[in-house]
């Protein structure tokens, strides 16, 4: 059995879920199954009930995440089609800016010109107040993040340019969403982008098996739209999980919401990927740790680190996940590289299949510091 040392990795792009959907996972839960695939960074997206879109809701679930993190967690702020310039007084305190561009609901969703014209405006306002792109407390505001969404991905690039802000496209699926960024990045574009674990290793050929369980957003792609994600692995620069939790039963009724959990199998998928001659320990390292960090401006985590058997073989299953949902669309799936133990800031806090960190534990991130930790 062949062991090796990783620095913990970061899931730039998690739903944990809290507040409002507490039932599919909460922040605790969230954190719990992160440690378990060598994630001790995360990032969480606002779309929850409230969304995270003003300075009081982005406190209230700081809150939460001291009460409840045990690993490192950054949180997006999100804009709205109502309250246009709310998330504004709370920008430098989050990872980045989120824009729903298409798929989501209630007044997150923005799709109208206008509208991101003014968001990609006040932002290059906000850094410019901060001393300009430059500046290291501008570096603080991170990114606007949008969805890879058909026709939006050239409107957001061209958004990006025209007000110079830095645009990072997550969970790039399609063929065509690729290779635009391949042209706007050597064009000069300041645009980054993410690739997740489900549409690298799973394809529209996976849906009669999978059923509900495929039902995500962007969809699966076809075989071609997989083979351009790995054609392409010089323009990607982070995979993330998207980990988007839902119960079974709700998977399971007649209108099943879209989303899939990931945070704890992407290392095993991408350490298969490694056995199978497809990435390199050196490719999981630039795109789980290095990229996030200097995308979002997130600290160094001291004494960190992830032991993992990278030979050791195993079926993944329901049941060994930690999410509160405990389920996964590769159940059934053969993978090489198990995470034995997790050290997090000089404690170990995952080993041999338990979580050994007390809720709370964790670091609440922002603007490139820790601002809060619970004792």
């Amino acid at each position: 059995m062949a062991k090796i040392q990783l620095p913990g990795l970061i899931d730039a792009h998690v739903h944990l879920r809290e507040p409002g959907y507490t039932h599919k996972e909460d922040l605790f839960t969230g954190t719990s199954a992160a440690l378990a695939g060598g994630v001790t960074t995360v990032l969480d997206m606002p779309n929850t009930v409230p969304s995270t879109s003003t300075p009081e809701r982005l406190a209230e679930k700081v809150a939460l995440a001291v009460d409840k993190a045990v690993c490192d967690v950054g949180l997006f702020v999100g804009a709205t089609s109502s309250d246009l310039d709310a998330y504004l007084p709370a920008a430098q305190y989050a990872c980045a800016l989120k824009i729903y561009v298409n798929e989501t609901f209630g007044s997150l969703r923005v799709d109208d010109l206008s509208t991101m014209h003014r968001l990609f405006r006040t932002w290059a306002e906000r850094a410019d107040e901060l001393g300009g792109w430059r500046s290291e407390a501008a570096k603080g505001l991170g990114p606007i993040a949008v969805h890879a969404e058909d026709l939006m991905v050239p409107v957001c690039v061209l958004l990006s340019d025209l007000y110079d802000v830095p645009l990072h496209v997550v969970h790039v699926s399609r063929r065509s969403e690729i290779e635009l960024i391949r042209v706007a990045k050597e064009k000069g574009s300041r645009v980054t982008c993410e690739v997740t674990p489900h549409h690298l290793f799973l394809s529209t050929e996976d849906l009669p098996r999978l059923g509900a369980r495929g039902d995500m957003r962007p969809h699966l792609g076809t075989p071609d739209d997989v083979a351009a994600m790995w054609e392409n692995l010089d323009v990607v620069d982070i995979f993330a999980t998207d980990h988007a939790p839902h119960t079974l039963l709700e998977k399971a009724s007649e209108t099943p919401p879209p989303g899939v959990p990931g945070v704890q199998t992407m290392l095993p998928l991408l350490l298969t990927a490694v056995h199978a001659g497809r990435l390199t320990v050196e490719d999981i390292i630039t795109r789980c740790v290095d990229a996030p960090r200097r995308v979002y401006s997130l600290p160094a985590q001291a004494d960190t680190f992830v032991e993992v058997d990278v030979d050791a073989e195993w079926t993944v299953s329901d049941e060994a996940m930690l999410s509160r949902s405990q389920w996964t669309p590769f159940a059934g799936m053969s993978l090489r590289g198990r995470v034995e133990r997790v050290t997090y800031l000089g404690r170990i806090v995952y080993e041999e299949g338990q979580v050994l960190a007390k809720p709370g534990s964790g670091r609440v991130l922002f603007q490139g510091r820790v601002l809060f930790q619970s004792e």
